[in-house]
């Protein structure tokens, strides 16, 4: 006889996330790729121990929010804090059946707007340490482009 699971997708997000006691808890390293065309670095940039060069490194913690990330960001960068500014987030992780890496968009943010991802966390979308973190930034005078790839997450 065969078990079904019948958890959906809407109840894993409801799952309540620990909060992470900051004062005891060790930061992690983050590393962030940035991009000003409004596009997210190829996954083929990362490959074979490569990285792109626009790294920034991050210590922050798996309860950090998108909007959070956002302000980081807006603090090494002062052209991103101008208000309309796009920040599209995407996790890049190795794909456990080869030597590749993908890129899963988490979501996006806006300089000066609240958004529906602005309380997103790195550990709701399943952001896993070691993980890198792609951000496309696009400036408020242009739109951001619709995405073209299709992406099996």
């Amino acid at each position: 006889m065969a078990l079904e699971s019948r958890i959906t997708q809407e109840e894993i997000k409801k799952e309540p996330e620990k909060p992470i006691d900051r004062e005891k808890t060790c930061p992690l390293l983050l590393r962030v790729f940035t991009t000003n065309s409004g596009r997210h670095h190829r996954a083929d940039e990362f490959a074979r121990g490569n990285v792109p060069s626009s790294e920034l490194q991050i210590y922050t913690w798996m309860d950090a929010t998108l909007k959070e990330l956002t302000s980081l960001v807006k603090e090494v960068y002062p052209e991103a804090r101008k208000k309309g500014t796009h920040f599209s987030f995407s996790i890049v992780y190795p794909d456990p059946r080869g030597k590749v890496y993908r890129l899963k968009d988490i979501g996006s943010t806006v300089s000066g707007r609240k958004g529906t991802d602005d309380s997103m966390t790195l550990q709701s979308q399943r952001f896993q340490i070691g993980d890198y973190l792609d951000i496309a930034i696009t400036p408020p005078n242009r739109a951001p482009p619709l995405s073209t790839r299709m992406r099996p997450f």
